[in-house]
């Protein structure tokens, strides 16, 4: 990925004169896309509202519950609610997490096609499981499958950055962001200029 990061700082260097010194203050783009889509899926609905070390921690303990290692959804579907709260997940994430697996099960989440699906193809198919929406379906895209063109608008930490780095009076809508992006050229690499302004905040999602 190095090379493709390497275009984009240069891209967005060239593009956005606001982006351009944060790019150099931390190199390059540093996410690491992997296949494991599953899991991922089972360990952002975990840890979501809630502080990394917590999260990670109540992975760990979901792990245990399954005798150390990662379960498959079927093997999730043997536990009911109550047993995956003994984890420390709430029982809207225990619900959530069974979800995700009885959609696999049952065939109507797939991960052995999402590659050649679009952005908004694979965001349609994450929505219907319960825990799962729009932002968790962006890092998703960006943090798992490696999508460089995914603007997370709706985030919190993107919103804060573009106002403090962008020098804006009020808290940037979705809409306005949408809008700065496009006057910015930052299309084909909107996840890259995401990640360089949760760098500039020093809080990217660790998801």
């Amino acid at each position: 990925m190095s090379n493709i990061y390497q275009q984009a700082a240069r891209y967005l260097s060239h593009n956005d004169p606001v982006l351009a010194p944060v790019i150099a203050r931390f190199g390059l783009c540093t996410m690491r896309p992997h296949k494991n889509y599953y899991q991922e899926l089972v360990e952002s609905i975990i840890g979501q509202q809630i502080s990394v070390k917590a999260g990670a921690a109540i992975r760990k303990r979901f792990v245990a519950l399954f005798g150390g290692q990662f379960p498959p959804p079927q093997t999730i579907l043997q536990k009911s609610v109550d047993e995956l709260r003994t984890a420390g997940l709430s029982r809207g994430k225990a619900t959530y997490v069974r979800d995700l697996a009885q959609h696999v099960v049952d065939g109507k989440l797939r991960f052995d096609h999402l590659d050649e699906l679009s952005n908004e193809q694979v965001i349609a198919e994450l929505l219907p499981v319960k825990g799962i929406g729009e932002w968790t379906a962006h890092m998703f895209l960006m943090f798992c499958m490696g999508r460089l063109d995914v603007l997370a608008h709706g985030d919190l930490g993107i919103r804060l950055g573009i106002q403090k780095l962008y020098r804006l009076k009020t808290l940037p809508s979705p809409n306005e962001i949408k809008k700065l992006a496009a006057k910015n050229n930052w299309h084909p690499y909107e996840s890259i200029a995401c990640w360089y302004i949760w760098q500039s905040l020093d809080n990217a999602p660790k998801i």
